[in-house]
């Protein structure tokens, strides 16, 4: 259930898009261009985007360069959530995060079961917070992107959406770096 509280401002959020993929092109690129449209149309900045071939390396060093870009406040890819052998998303993911977000993986399988059925265990998808940023992992088909995005983040990424959401918690993101300062 989706509620939104019109007597508080929108606040937006910069948006990095990053899609993980060894044939796609800027140009063929549909559920990076889906995702990207999502953002911008929801009244979110989009700060980047880009493709990346499947590599867990690489995908983790394009991810340490938008954590620690001020600028970003959000990095959410596409493609490489699957259990292939190229599928290499989620172990990217787990170089860099701090802590994971199990319920945003679960939900979103909840929700893709209901249209895909149990084709939905397929998916790795995941999120989680590292040094003060939001990353999301979503699987490569623009049906998943627009899930993911419509009964998902576009809430969680909306100040006003109540009772609680991601965007509030900003703030309190590195509270444990001030501890330990």
């Amino acid at each position: 259930m989706s509620r939104i509280d019109e007597s508080r401002p929108f606040l937006p959020v910069s948006i990095a898009v990053l899609t993980v993929s060894d044939t796609r092109t800027l140009d063929n690129d549909t559920s990076g261009a889906t995702l990207a449209a999502r953002v911008t149309g929801a009244g979110h900045r989009l700060a980047a985007r880009e493709i990346e071939k499947d590599d867990a390396e690489s995908i983790a060093v394009i991810l340490n360069r938008w954590i620690d870009d001020p600028a970003i406040d959000v990095v959410i890819t596409t493609g490489g959530t699957g259990i292939t052998g190229r599928d290499v998303t989620p172990e990217a993911f787990s170089r860099v995060l701090e802590k994971t977000i199990e319920g945003f993986g679960e939900l979103f399988r909840m929700l893709s079961y209901q249209k895909i059925g149990t084709s939905t265990m397929q998916s790795r998808a995941i999120g989680g917070v590292s040094r003060g940023t939001y990353l999301f992992a979503l699987p490569g088909s623009t049906g998943a992107v627009k899930d993911a995005w419509d009964d998902i983040l576009v809430w969680q990424l909306d100040n006003r959406h109540r009772p609680c959401n991601l965007v509030e918690l900003m703030p309190r993101l590195q509270e444990h770096l001030k501890a330990a300062s």
